[in-house]
């Protein structure tokens, strides 16, 4: 008696199972009736069951058969009078050669030790061909309108025109490094002439129009920076007879005392413009010296 009730039980536990997974609803279908080859589609797939029942849904370990597997968007858990509702929406690719492809995807009903599969009903894609059938006869369309094409840079030739420039350079440093160092210093070396002559030239006219200690002393400072830039002696520091001395030249005592004459008698020369004439001559002849001597150097 006892076998026969253990039998009973059995087979009231497998229907009671069966009647239990004849509540899973399973929908799937495709939301694109055809696609091209290897072109992405989306399948909708949706399970209604009650809630005491625990259902999966295939992920991306899944065999997906003739479709690849792109990815998978899920919504949330819908419950409503201890039903509930999953849906997700899976993104495949589509590589079936097949002109009409049957297709479903199931859901899993987890048991302790096992699992149920439960299938959605198959849903059909056509397949699209990309190249229609070619008619016998090609049709040719005329096109003779030149179309430009945009032409890439030529990094090659970049690089072999930079290594001969490179190679120019270094050449024409090494064979005539000094002789351009020399013209730049013999142009630095005008410029500066040049504007020493424009400056002397403003002070020495203000200072015969209203000769006073600062113009004279202005005038004076003119000089003696641009002697000590031309020759590197301290001329600013010396006194006017050792200027003389230093140059072996008596007669730059007398000019430059013209000048002072204003400092230290207060009252102007009557050769002051003659003396302004050969102090700036002085100078002259300096740098005609130090551009002897750069291009010397040279």
């Amino acid at each position: 008696m006892g076998k026969f009730n253990l039998i009973l039980l059995n087979v009231f536990l497998v229907f009671s199972h069966l009647s239990f997974s004849q509540e899973i609803k399973v929908e799937g279908y495709f939301v694109e009736d055809s696609a091209r080859l290897g072109e992405r589609v989306s399948y909708i797939l949706k399970a209604t069951y009650p809630t005491q029942l625990d259902v999966l849904f295939p992920d991306s370990t899944y065999q997906y058969g003739d479709f690849a597997y792109l990815g998978k968007q899920t919504f949330t858990t819908y419950t409503q009078d201890s039903l509930t509702l999953d849906s997700a929406v899976y993104f495949l690719s589509n590589f079936s050669l097949d002109p009409i492809k049957s297709y479903a995807l199931p859901v899993f009903e987890i048991l302790r030790y096992d699992s149920i599969r439960h299938m959605a009903p198959e849903d059909q894609l056509e397949l699209v061909l990309t190249i229609a059938e070619i008619p016998e006869q090609l049709q040719f369309k005329e096109n003779n309108v030149y179309q430009p094409l945009k032409k890439a840079f030529n990094y090659p030739y970049l690089m072999i025109g930079l290594a001969v420039l490179a190679v120019l350079t270094f050449v024409i440093i090494y064979f005539l490094g000094n002789k351009l160092k020399s013209l730049w210093l013999a142009y630095l070396e005008k410029n500066r002439h040049n504007r020493f002559l424009k400056n002397w030239q403003q002070a020495v006219i203000e200072f015969e129009a209203d000769p006073n200690l600062n113009k004279a002393d202005e005038l004076l400072g003119i000089w003696k920076s641009r002697m000590e830039h031309l020759t590197g002696e301290p001329y600013p520091e010396w006194t006017t007879t050792e200027i003389a001395e230093h140059l072996e030249k008596p007669t730059i005592l007398d000019d430059l005392r013209e000048i002072e004459l204003i400092i230290y008698a207060n009252r102007p020369s009557l050769k002051l413009h003659q003396a302004c004439e050969r102090l700036s001559g002085v100078c002259e002849e300096m740098y005609h010296q130090k551009i002897k001597s750069i291009h010397e150097y040279a």
